[in-house]
């Protein structure tokens, strides 16, 4: 019966239809136009912000709460864009009503209430996906090409960091450690799956998990080491960074590469562009990265010019997630970020807490969830 109403829509030539839970920055900015671009139908959004629903979406239904969304009689996706310590409990109910359910990062607080989500997603045989745009962002694209390539040599050292210069504590639930706040699950996610992309589980990690600011509430910063035989990765977030430029920083045997700035999508959503738009995930060329040669003492070698050679960017392409969604559901098939490999994220996470509340290396010595 699940599938045959599922199925419903699509035999008469409608799309796949989807609510929206939550309507803050990320409901508003990210998942919402990445939905429409992508051609499924946006029926539903449960808000409290009702009147600003109704002026970006006049033709929706805006509901008070998730039980009015899930009786509706056409509903085929529930994309949940809420306060993270709201996620659970909000996919497992869309999972028991035989929906199909995106989670924005990071899945749940636990590595349990993800087993509890992956396992109940089986037994309703629905797709459980998990926003992880960041997979999608240019530099990241462009970063994997480089790896794929071996344009760098084998990789020995990996850093990524996020820093930023907020100095003061605001009032919102990303910084209340009971909301599920903190730089860790929110920017830490994003890095530290993007690391698990490159180079899967590590062997060990030790960490440290601070907050600096006066007032803070949840942590505001982190540095995580993680190694994998002889290669290191350094991932790192500071509230108080007034020089935050870099992002990545990758050393192999035979050659370095550099990238500062954030990816232009974001920005871009903000500002409203389409994701249809032909500027859309397009780094503008001052800000590509750049590598320079090796050059061994007394040998050849080494770039042209102090900074190195500028290497073209990948397009970003934050579309792609929801694209592949719309694919999984009406085709079958792996969802574009699975539920194993966030609950991988929430693994490494739950590490570094503990590393860092016990001063200590934690050493992994079982497989990855599931593929990434």
């Amino acid at each position: 019966m699940l599938e045959a109403g599922r199925n419903a829509d699509r035999e008469t030539g409608l799309s796949i239809a989807v609510g929206l839970v939550g309507f803050g920055f990320s409901a508003r900015t990210l998942h919402m136009p990445l939905i429409l671009g992508s051609g499924m139908s946006l029926v539903a959004v449960v808000t409290r912000q009702q009147d600003a629903a109704r002026e970006a979406l006049p033709w929706v239904q805006v509901l008070g709460d998730v039980e009015a969304l899930l009786a509706l009689g056409r509903l085929d996706l529930v994309v949940i864009a809420t306060p993270n310590h709201l996620h659970y409990a909000q996919a497992l109910a869309a999972i028991e009503h035989g929906k199909h359910v995106v989670v924005d990062k990071p899945l749940a607080l636990s590595t349990l209430e993800a087993d509890d989500l992956i396992q109940a997603a089986a037994r309703h045989r629905c797709q459980l996906a998990v926003f992880h745009n960041r997979r999608w962002d240019s530099d990241f694209l462009t970063l994997k090409r480089l790896v794929t390539q071996e344009q760098l040599g084998a990789v020995v050292a990996f850093e990524a960091r996020w820093d930023r210069f907020r100095p003061h504590v605001t009032q919102r639930w990303r910084e209340q450690r009971q909301c599920g706040g903190g730089v860790l699950y929110d920017l830490g996610s994003h890095l530290i799956d993007q690391a698990l992309c490159l180079f899967g589980l590590p062997d060990w990690l030790q960490a440290q998990v601070f907050a600096q600011r006066a007032g803070a509430l949840a942590d505001d910063g982190f540095e995580i080491c993680m190694g994998k035989g002889t290669q290191r990765t350094h991932l790192g977030v500071s509230s108080l960074a007034a020089d935050h430029a870099l992002r990545y920083r990758m050393h192999g045997l035979s050659a370095s590469y550099r990238k500062s700035g954030l990816d232009v999508q974001e920005r871009q959503l903000r500002a409203g562009m389409s994701p249809a738009d032909a500027e859309f995930g397009l780094e503008p060329a001052a800000q590509w990265g750049r590598i320079v040669q090796g050059e061994i003492p007394g040998g050849a070698g080494g770039s042209p010019g102090e900074d190195g050679a500028p290497v073209v960017a990948e397009r970003g392409h934050w579309q792609r997630f929801y694209d592949s969604m719309r694919q999984c559901i009406e085709e079958g098939g792996a969802p574009p970020v699975s539920a194993g490999a966030a609950r991988d994220v929430l693994m490494i996470i739950e590490a570094a807490r503990r590393s860092s509340e016990l001063g200590c290396r934690i050493e992994f010595t079982r497989p990855l969830y599931s593929p990434l």
